[in-house]
């Protein structure tokens, strides 16, 4: 009876996280505040301001007609102001009066399309002889070549001597496999690996992809494939935690993975929430780390937490604030560095709760990431230069601002969380401003996420710890593709007969994507 009860209850909450998606669904997902409707939240703090000063403040001095905090309001208004107004003018290049296409890519390849003029008229209107070819018209149009399957013929030639009685033939190498004795190619596998982990494409719809190119292949057999890539790949995904560890900046953030536990056709299944940890190591290196729990750290000996990763290593480590990392950030050899998308975030709730003071935040940080889109291209020591110039007085004034509201705010509240969170994390959200190296936020990995996200949407849980394990390696080494630009069928397909081949081990790393030319 209990069991029946139980189960009725499962049943019922899930359609009600359903309901609830679905009405989510409706509401703005976007943490963007448009211009116009923050300059309009801004003149609406400002006359507020106004409103509230006394009557008789006419006969007081001009320092004490406002308080502390409007002063500190005041001041980040007109230092954001000022740096608007210096892009504006630094600005060389008009906007363009309507859109121009953007062209094609230029690695892109060309193949021409002659279209010839009509054999009638080909003569001249005037004195009817043949006309010449004097050039072309050149267009160019973006087609896509239908992807086919084909079966490679591995004609292995066989060496033997007429000249004497030698027994043995001499066989040349086998061709390229993912496996000894596999039947299937290593592109194959690679678009496979992309299309599941990259795409969010599951196994089934890609068999019916396949069955309409007159190949019927089994989900289990595609599964098999899937595996055994994994496998093969898991030297690189070593090599990748080895350059994270070595890396001068490391960016952490977390995510949640589904999975099944328990092996083998006779164990008792559930399902169980693990956790997904990415790291970013210099921009160029992606590692995924799964755990069947959301732990920092475990004594298992083979699970990896958080915690156990960057007791490895030292230096610059951008993350939130989640208390999951609070043992790792007390030692004194790593040093914290914030992450100020966070803090932003806040304050977009705190607006979308009706605060309109929030806006006098988020207009300065719309600032400093207006700077740091300036940076971008630079060096570090230029970037820093550029940073203590402009960046630091704007954020300094902005934690000015919390600091005079912070004890009036209940914390309980949007706006009081907004403040309580910059206050209390000022030091590592500004670490961005004692080197150029160190990000203003960990967008990196955040960005990263959002593929994992979308291929867990559409497979929605991992089928064992195994699977998850499969998933965090290929997560790694896509992750790495798209930090680096490189295309990763491509690359996949590259590594996969190389490390089929065997390599040594310190040599592997030479493989990952920062390393690898294509």
């Amino acid at each position: 009876m209990w069991s029946i009860l139980f189960a009725q209850l499962v049943a019922r909450n899930e359609a009600l996280e359903l309901a609830l998606a679905k009405k989510l669904r409706a509401f703005k997902t976007t943490e963007k505040v448009s211009p116009n409707q923050l300059k309009l939240l801004l003149e609406t703090v400002s006359s507020n301001a106004l409103s509230e000063t006394p009557a008789n403040a006419a006969v007081e001095s001009e320092a004490e007609d406002t308080t502390e905090g409007e002063t500190a309001a005041e001041q980040l208004g007109k230092m954001v102001e000022n740096e608007r107004n210096r892009r504006a003018t630094e600005q060389t290049q008009p906007p363009p009066a309507r859109p121009r296409r953007t062209p094609f890519p230029p690695n892109l390849p060309r193949e021409d399309n002659p279209i010839l003029m009509p054999d009638a008229e080909r003569p001249c209107p005037k004195c009817g002889l043949e006309r010449r070819c004097a050039g072309h018209d050149v267009s160019e149009v973006l087609e896509l070549v239908p992807a086919r399957v084909i079966v490679r013929r591995d004609l292995r030639e066989k060496l033997a001597c007429d000249a004497c009685d030698a027994p043995n033939f001499s066989r040349a190498p086998v061709g390229d496999r993912v496996v000894q004795g596999g039947q299937y190619g290593p592109r194959l596998v690679a678009q496979l690996l992309v299309d599941k982990y990259r795409d969010g494409l599951p196994l089934h719809r890609q068999r019916e992809r396949y069955r309409r190119m007159s190949v019927d292949l089994a989900v289990s057999t595609l599964a098999d494939q899937v595996t055994y890539g994994a496998e093969l790949l898991q030297p690189l995904w070593r090599a990748a935690q080895i350059a994270a560890l070595k890396s001068n900046v490391l960016h952490l953030d977390g995510t949640s993975l589904a999975f099944f536990s328990g092996e083998g056709k006779d164990a008792k299944r559930h399902k169980k929430l693990g956790a997904l940890w990415g790291f970013v190591g210099d921009q160029d290196v992606a590692l995924y780390l799964f755990a069947p729990s959301g732990h920092a750290t475990f004594a298992d000996g083979h699970t990896i937490g958080p915690a156990d990763f960057l007791r490895l290593r030292s230096g610059y480590t951008v993350a939130d604030a989640a208390t999951v990392f609070d043992q790792a950030f007390a030692r004194e050899d790593i040093i914290e560095c914030g992450c100020n998308m966070h803090a932003r975030r806040y304050f977009v709730k705190a607006l979308d709760g009706g605060e309109a003071r929030a806006a006098i935040a988020i207009d300065a940080y719309q600032a400093l990431y207006g700077i740091e889109k300036e940076a971008r291209d630079l060096e570090p020591r230029e970037r820093l230069r550029l940073r203590r110039e402009r960046s630091a007085p704007i954020f300094n004034k902005l934690l000015e601002w919390v600091e005079s509201l912070k004890d009036d705010e209940p914390p309980s509240l949007r706006f009081g969380r907004a403040l309580n969170y910059f206050s209390n994390q000022q030091v590592p959200l500004s670490q961005f401003l004692t080197d150029g190296r160190v990000p203003i936020d960990n967008g990196v990995v955040e960005r990263l996420h959002v593929r994992a996200a979308l291929t867990r949407k559409n497979f929605l849980f991992a089928g064992s710890e195994r699977g998850a394990q499969s998933a965090a390696i290929i997560f790694s080494l896509l992750g790495s593709c798209a930090l680096c630009g490189i295309d990763p069928v491509e690359y996949l397909a590259t590594v996969m007969p190389i490390l089929a081949r065997g390599v040594i081990e310190k040599d592997v790393i030479d493989l990952l994507p920062r390393n690898l030319p294509l």
